[in-house]
């Protein structure tokens, strides 16, 4: 199992819009792509409150790259991801690391 923390930078005043557009739009679309996502957080106290982190789990490289190509391929998340952007970009900049569980982690 493998994890991928995706980092959303969000334009300022923008990341109300980006917490409805997963709550109401992309979640959904994941579910009926099979994209199982481990949690989502926003800073509470830290450098920035305008950031969105995220965990995806996959089995593997390989189940990432086809399940997420064909999720930015669907046709319905690029109509509804370019409603929402309609008054301009959401996010400025994404980061996005794969991890792997240590031997000690609680999440083998």
């Amino acid at each position: 199992m493998m994890y991928e923390l995706r980092i959303y930078h969000c334009m300022p005043g923008r990341l109300p819009d980006l917490n409805k557009r997963f709550e109401t739009i992309t979640l959904k679309i994941w579910e009926r792509h099979g994209i199982r996502q481990a949690g989502f957080w926003t800073v509470l106290v830290g450098d920035s409150n305008q950031d969105l982190y995220y965990l995806l789990e996959w089995k593997d490289m390989a189940e990432r790259e086809r399940v997420w190509n064909v999720f930015m391929a669907d046709p319905e998340w690029q109509e509804k991801r370019a409603e929402t952007e309609r008054n301009g970009p959401i996010v400025a900049k994404i980061t996005n690391l794969f991890l792997t569980p240590t031997q000690y982690s609680r999440i083998r």
